[in-house]
Order: structure tokens, then sequence, then C-alpha cells
């Protein structure tokens, strides 16, 4: 028997399609990539951690904020700065207190009880604007420690 023979004789013709896939070509080339990948990622870890951040001053502390304070409690009642007004008044005491600002300084900072009305404060917040305020701000209280827990909707208690 010659060499041809044996070859057709085990299974091995000649110029056939292969049914398997050689996978060690592909495993050798996600391991370069994968290589590629640790150190270029270990290079950049490395070079972000040492950067030098400009350092800032500490401002001075201001005891009077900037613009003026519009409160609105629960039972309705308008104040700006520490004097009570009405609705009315609202206008022609913004445009008294907002005139000597900067325009940079023309700035109504609301104050809200929890339970006012949104419809009462965009009112109010109208007529600050239509009094000349330049921004208008909106004074949150911070939370007590531990979170916010209480007072979520639908929540159960």
């Amino acid at each position: 028997m010659t060499n041809k023979q044996k070859k057709k004789k085990a299974g091995h013709g000649g110029g056939g399609v292969f049914s398997e896939i050689n996978i060690t070509p592909l495993t050798d080339i996600f391991l370069v990539l994968l290589i590629i990948f640790m150190v270029t990622t270990a290079v950049t870890i490395e070079s972000a951690a040492h950067v030098d951040l400009p350092k800032a001053e500490a401002a001075a502390p201001t005891d009077k904020p900037k613009g003026v304070i519009v409160t609105y409690t629960a039972d309705h009642q308008i104040m700006v700065g520490s004097q009570q007004v009405t609705e009315a008044q609202l206008m022609t005491t913004l445009q008294q207190q907002l005139a000597p600002l900067q325009s940079s300084d023309k700035i109504v900072i609301f104050q809200g009880d929890p339970k006012v009305i949104l419809g009462d404060m965009v009112r109010i917040l109208d007529i600050a604007k239509t009094a000349g305020a330049e921004a208008i701000a909106i004074a949150v209280s911070s939370l007590p420690p531990g979170g916010g827990a209480g007072g979520a909707p639908g929540g159960g208690a």
C-alpha cells in the first residue's frame, strides 16, 4: 500500500473541507489585546493619580447674602427680609430693595414653607421677576443627619 492509499483509508482525503476551526491564533490575538489593555490601563491610572489641583483660597464669609430674601409662610404671610408685606405691596417693596443693587446682585431668594402651594410660589416669583429681579433662587433647608427619611409620597408609616 502506498502512502496516498493509507491517507485515504484513514479518512485524510486531500483537498477536502476542514470541519474544525483552529482557535489557537484567535486565542493568541485575544491574549495580546488583553495584555495591551492591562498595560495602558495601569499607565492611565498611574498618571491620573498625580494631578496637581489648584488650591482655592477660602473666601471671607459674608454675613449678608446677596439679593433680597422673600419668605412665604404656611399661613400665607409674605416677608421681604424682616418686613411683613401684603401681596399688593410686594411689587413696590421689591422694586425699592432691588433698585440700589448692582445687576449681578439683583437676586430674589425664595424661602417657602414645605406646605406652600406651588401656584402661590409661582405667583410670588412672577411678581419678583416683574419687579426687576435678574435671577431667582429657591432656598432649601439642609437634610437632617442620616438623610431625609420620612416625607416620601406613598411611603408606608
